[in-house]
């Protein structure tokens, strides 16, 4: 009888065992793996206003391992749920995440100004889902296949959001089509490259026949060249150069830097953009202008670039629409950067060119750095760094100068999330649709909050950001990547899960 308790008892551990590994498989599945704060892969995002790519809708997202699984109409939507988990937010805007393809995380090298964690915690924090890091300012800067691998493993399990890579085009490079192609294949998804001095030593500056030659390689991969268009006028800046006693003065800098270095720099790009067309040596190619501020005769010439058929974008950030050269105080060497914030009927005309389509997209163009560097005592703008801290605020940044121009939700949507998608090459990104990754924001643009050292900001050194002091509307409540609920109201996940992105 003994025996056959014992024959009985261990003929039922296979079923036994079926039952616990269902189980654990399902507490695998829906328990909280550290890269989310929901408990679920499969739940529901409702609101009123849900951004999509047919306008704005109320309803609900169907999220399911990670993708967006279906989108459905508030008078539809509820027969689609059977118990399933829904995460409401009422009024707020459900948005597409952003994408900037334009900032500087400095790492590896220099994780001290900023670093994978603390950036992409504030890209988190700010809505963005997804951002492509420039290829320098990072120590080394990333130009070559073993300097990409640098990158690639300061990034391993660091990132809170997804994060691509822009290679470097330097005169080393350039001219070395074996070099540049074997960079390309490793998965730099478009290089990038300086018409001036860049001020970091291991990054010089290239000039026509460098992207020129850039070009021709970039055309068989189908990936873009993003150009910092200056060309830097000696003259000018050494006549402001010896007036020392102006130093404190924004006007000083503003005279170092004329429109006229981004024009000339652009008319000599033109002379090979047209390549770039239907049927010409460089087709396949594209030429992306990065931060654009002259909005005169520069932003003419390109749009008649565009209007010939060169394939050519272009982007301007936040700090140009948000602030004009006469409001700079005296010293207040936060707000340097290059190209330089210019007189408030420019910056009127880049709204113009932004809302009319002349302009494709915005970036940050996050430059941090220590605060002695950026923060000098003497407040001389002609020592300081350069760049616009701003990573975590462009969102509401963008909105709080926007509504005055009547700015869209689906414009934001447009100019953060979809054109930046396409341009990076990022095709199941920018956009909440079927299939697509759940890259998504929700956010209360009626929320009205006081930007300073009591807001939690998650950028390494928040006090050199030009936007401190600053009262700004829309509020971002939730931040999700792939699914994942990274960010929720001043809460991370607890695990790094961000993708990073290579070209294939």
């Amino acid at each position: 009888m003994e025996f056959q308790k014992r024959s009985f008892f261990f003929s039922l551990l296979p079923v036994i065992a079926s039952i616990l590994l269902f189980f654990l498989k399902f507490s695998l599945k829906t328990a909280p793996s550290g890269c989310s704060l929901l408990p679920h892969n499969h739940y529901w995002i409702s609101s009123k206003r849900i951004v999509t790519q047919d306008g704005v809708i109320s309803g609900a997202v169907e999220i399911k391992d990670g993708k967006v699984f279906s989108l459905v109409k508030e008078e539809d939507w509820h027969g689609y749920i059977r118990n399933g988990h829904i995460v409401d937010f009422g009024e707020a805007v459900v948005m597409p995440g952003l994408i900037d393809v334009h900032a500087h995380l400095d790492d590896p090298g220099r994780d001290d100004w900023e670093g994978f964690p603390s950036g992409t915690r504030a890209a988190a924090a700010g809505g963005i889902t997804t951002l492509i890091d420039m290829p320098l300012n990072s120590e080394p800067s990333t130009v070559s296949v073993e300097t990409l691998k640098l990158k690639m493993n300061a990034a391993k399990n660091r990132i809170f959001v997804d994060v691509g890579f822009w290679g470097g085009l330097v005169p080393d490079n350039a001219l070395n089509a074996t070099a540049l192609e074997g960079f390309l294949r490793a998965g730099v998804l478009g290089l990038k490259s300086f018409m001036c001095p860049s001020g970091i030593n291991d990054f010089p500056m290239t000039n026509i026949t460098h992207i020129k030659e850039g070009l021709s390689v970039l055309a068989k991969f189908k990936r873009p060249l993003l150009v910092h268009a200056e060309v830097q006028e000696d003259v000018v800046g050494e006549s402001v150069e010896d007036d020392k006693n102006d130093a404190r003065l924004y006007s000083t800098y503003l005279k170092t830097r004329p429109p006229s270095m981004e024009e000339t720099a652009i008319r000599n790009l033109l002379t090979v953009s047209e390549n770039t067309r239907a049927g010409g040596p460089s087709e396949g190619a594209h030429l992306h202008i990065v931060h654009l501020s002259d909005a005169q005769s520069s932003l003419d010439l390109l749009k008649k670039a565009k209007g010939r058929g060169d394939s050519i974008s272009i982007e301007t950030c936040p700090h140009y629409l948000s602030f004009s050269a006469d409001e700079i105080p005296d010293g207040d060497t936060r707000f340097k950067c290059a190209p330089p914030i210019r007189d408030a009927d420019n910056k009127e005309k880049l709204w113009e060119a932004l809302t009319g389509g002349d302009i494709d997209m915005l970036s940050s163009d996050h430059s941090p750095s220590l605060p002695d560097l950026k923060l000098l005592q003497e407040g001389d703008f002609l020592k300081a760094w350069g760049g616009i801290s701003s990573l975590q605020y462009v969102l509401p940044a963008t909105w709080t100068s926007g509504r005055k121009y009547g700015v869209t939700l689906e414009q934001i949507a447009s100019w953060w999330s979809e054109k930046p998608a396409k341009l990076a090459g990022q095709h199941l990104k920018g956009s909440i649709a079927v299939g697509n990754y759940a890259d998504i924001v929700a956010w209360d643009p009626e929320s009205e909050f006081d930007l300073d050292e009591n807001h939690s900001s998650y950028i390494k050194h928040p006090s050199i950001s030009a936007y401190m002091g600053r009262k700004l509307s829309g509020k971002v409540l939730a931040t999700f990547v792939r699914g994942n609920l990274v960010y929720k109201e001043g809460e991370h996940a607890p695990a790094a899960c961000g993708s990073r992105l290579l070209a294939q």
